[in-house]
């Protein structure tokens, strides 16, 4: 009999809201997370919005010996797992250590602390070459560092695959979940706002250069023009629903089911042949048992770019039919928070689940008639919501899709 894979646990840290009861009031509220970038002097960027989170203070969450080893990503990663770990209950004797992992995901790399060993090399000579391997070993911090501070010992990994990996991650805890492991802490968690990190954003060439921070990112809106890079994103505690009953939860403390799960790639530019979002949504979608009907809202990748947003309503008409499902893009109110990004996502699809609500997809309110699509937006919809689609896209063809249900745990 295959495991299931449930939600006991969630920690957000994001530019509207730390942990995740305020990010959620946040949300439902309309607050935006987006403004001026102030980490650095960003006057002579072309783009100068972000979604920054501006009330974290590392030195309240971990101890003072971490803190020059960790750059802000894996600060905030760290803290997001405490409180996800916190949320499902889940302290030192809970499990043995080999019966836990971690398995997350990183998009930018580790910009901020590459910058900080380049500095060290241009000052301090060749010694500090290894800054080249940096990168490559960035990836595999959030995760090998969650897994020490918690005593995690089981089956981890570090999985890179753009603004989808977030979802790959999630996926792959649910395998790891289903091969025996009891409990995987997964998901996402990124920032890149040093000056090199911010370029390289920048350079990618989908980043709004609209300067008000209500009319930068209007995903499917006809005044799109590009996204705002974000930082922060969820982790989620994925556990085997018999090992989670076993330690005492109850239907009450389960958030749902990571019920399906798929990833594709795009085929080759030119090729003639679509883009792969609509082969992951469907594949998640029949992995899950689940039919188009069956779902009762989808939270979209919601790039920003008109040719994007257009690509993803063709996916989400072609599959539930036109204006036959509510569609949101919460995103709006954070910025793009790359692998942290569909992890939220997921994260907050929990919450709707949860409370019977989907929130709203803020600031944008043209929505071209032919995308067909039913966006919810000027107010959150209270409705039932038992299953949910959350759909993620990479730079250069990564799409992944998971689905969400409720589950009773009696």
């Amino acid at each position: 009999m295959t495991a299931t894979a449930v939600i006991t646990g969630i920690g957000v840290t994001a530019p509207n809201g730390l942990g995740t009861e305020e990010y959620w009031k946040s949300v439902l509220a309309g607050r935006n997370g987006i403004g001026e970038l102030t980490r650095f002097d960003s006057s002579r960027y072309p783009a100068r919005l972000a979604g920054q989170i501006l009330d974290f203070r590392a030195e309240e969450h971990l101890p003072g010996r971490l803190l020059p080893q960790t750059d802000v990503s894996t600060r905030y990663a760290l803290v997001a797992a405490d409180w996800a770990l916190a949320d499902a209950g889940i302290g030192p004797e809970s499990l043995p250590d080999y019966d836990m992992g971690v398995v997350t995901s990183n998009a930018l790399g580790g910009f901020d602390f590459t910058h900080h060993e380049f500095n060290k090399l241009w000052s301090q000579g060749p010694e500090f070459v290894s800054v080249y391997e940096s990168f490559a070993w960035f990836y595999a911090v959030n995760t090998g560092q969650i897994s020490i501070r918690n005593a995690m010992r089981g089956p981890s990994a570090a999985l890179v695959g753009e603004q989808a990996g977030g979802l790959d991650a999630l996926g792959h805890a649910r395998r790891t979940v289903r091969r025996g492991t009891r409990l995987v802490v997964s998901g996402g968690v990124d920032s890149a706002f040093d000056p090199w990190g911010y370029v390289s954003q920048l350079a990618g060439g989908r980043v709004s250069t609209v300067p008000d921070p209500d009319r930068a990112y209007l995903p499917f809106d006809s005044r799109a023009s590009g996204h705002v890079p974000g930082e922060g994103g969820a982790l989620l505690v994925v556990e085997d629903a018999d090992s989670a009953r076993d330690r005492g939860v109850t239907g009450a403390d389960v958030y749902g089911e990571i019920a399906g799960y798929a990833a594709t790639f795009d085929p080759r530019p030119g090729s003639g042949r679509p883009p792969g979002l609509r082969r992951a949504a469907e594949a998640a979608l029949a992995d899950a048992g689940v039919a188009p009907a069956d779902v009762d809202v989808v939270f979209a990748d919601a790039a920003g770019i008109p040719e994007l947003d257009r690509a993803e309503a063709e996916t989400i008409r072609g599959i539930f039919g036109a204006g036959a499902v509510p569609v949101t893009a919460p995103k709006s109110l954070t910025g793009r928070l790359h692998a942290g990004g569909g992890p939220l996502d997921v994260a907050t699809a929990l919450l709707s689940i949860r409370d019977g609500v989907i929130p709203r997809t803020a600031n944008t309110s043209d929505v071209p008639q032919d995308y067909g699509l039913d966006l919810v937006l000027d107010e959150p919809r209270e409705r039932p919501v038992r299953t949910a689609l959350v759909l993620a896209r990479g730079h250069r063809g990564f799409n992944a899709a998971v689905v969400v249900r409720a589950v009773p745990l009696s």
